[in-house]
């Protein structure tokens, strides 16, 4: 009787959650129920139900493929790489901002750096191809003017696969890294700052006990995040990058999935690497949190 009165006078609230509830439903949840397709030997003759089950066989072929350890050495390279630099780079920037107090040249300066997040990734990897050509790019045109008429081949390269994604996802994303920091720094007790003031602080005294005290949280939450998803590299750009002269450092996870799923239509195969995928970045993000809330007090769950 009071679950109907309270449901009568809070109808406008389970309306609103209605939708996004049925949407988390329809496209997240039921969705799992293929994921079994990973235990099977799927045909899409027989269908997700149908196929013959074979257990834990299609782990077993990816555990001891040849193209294991070097897919999990590449994908967790580039991903470590990509995150060692990325977090410091954010925080530098949301401080420097923040230090800055001509308003006007803040705005436009915090614009410029915001700008390309709104790049598509088919646009950023043109612009990288443009720039990078050997032949007619600025790069080349640059080792021209030095009398080099041999400039280096930087998307043919192996060895240099790696910072060219990174180091564009940097002046892509550091913009928008930057604004998750600088509404962290917005809730600093402004106390502080002029306690500080009075006792004399300099401003990299100012930055070092009370701005990264004071986003120590954000920090540990973003990193648990980002932990979570080292084995889940963005495809599409490193994809759109990829050579033949690169694939032995471009070749990850995420890439050896969509070939096995749909170049060589093995969707079981390709289901049992998603799933294991998974599997480990939750254990990946447990272990981090975990271990944030044992050495800070700061963890995500």
């Amino acid at each position: 009787m009071k679950r109907s009165i309270a449901l009568k006078r809070h109808w406008p609230l389970y309306a609103i959650i209605a939708l996004p509830t049925a949407f988390l439903i329809v496209f997240s949840y039921w969705p799992m129920l293929g994921v079994q397709i990973a235990f099977r030997n799927y045909s899409p003759v027989y269908g997700i139900w149908k196929s013959p089950w074979v257990g834990l066989r299609q782990f077993e072929l990816f555990l001891t493929s040849p193209y294991f350890w070097p897919l999990v050495k590449n994908t967790l390279s580039l991903s470590v790489y990509s995150l060692a630099v990325s977090i410091p780079c954010s925080i530098l920037l949301a401080i420097a901002l923040n230090e800055v107090r001509h308003a006007r040249f803040k705005k436009t300066v915090q614009m410029f750096t915001y700008a390309p997040y709104f790049i598509s990734t088919v646009i950023l990897v043109g612009m990288i191809q443009i720039i990078l050509s050997p032949t007619s790019g600025p790069l080349a045109l640059l080792f021209h003017l030095l009398g080099d008429t041999n400039p280096p081949n930087v998307l043919a390269s192996a060895n240099g696969f790696s910072s060219t994604y990174v180091w564009s996802g940097i002046w892509q994303e550091t913009g928008y890294g930057a604004v998750i920091y600088l509404a962290a720094l917005a809730s600093v007790n402004p106390e502080l700052y002029e306690a500080a003031k009075i006792d004399g602080a300099t401003r990299l005294q100012k930055i070092r006990y009370i701005d990264l005290p004071g986003i120590r949280s954000t920090i540990i939450i973003l990193m648990i995040l980002s932990v979570g998803g080292l084995l889940s590299v963005g495809f599409e750009k490193v994809y759109l990058l990829q050579n033949n002269l690169n694939l032995s450092r471009s070749e990850i996870i995420s890439t050896y999935v969509y070939k096995a799923g749909l170049v060589n239509a093995d969707f079981s195969f390709a289901a049992a690497i998603g799933l294991f995928n998974a599997i480990i970045g939750l254990i990946l993000i447990s272990i981090v949190n975990y271990t944030a809330r044992k050495v800070s007090d700061n963890s995500l769950f």
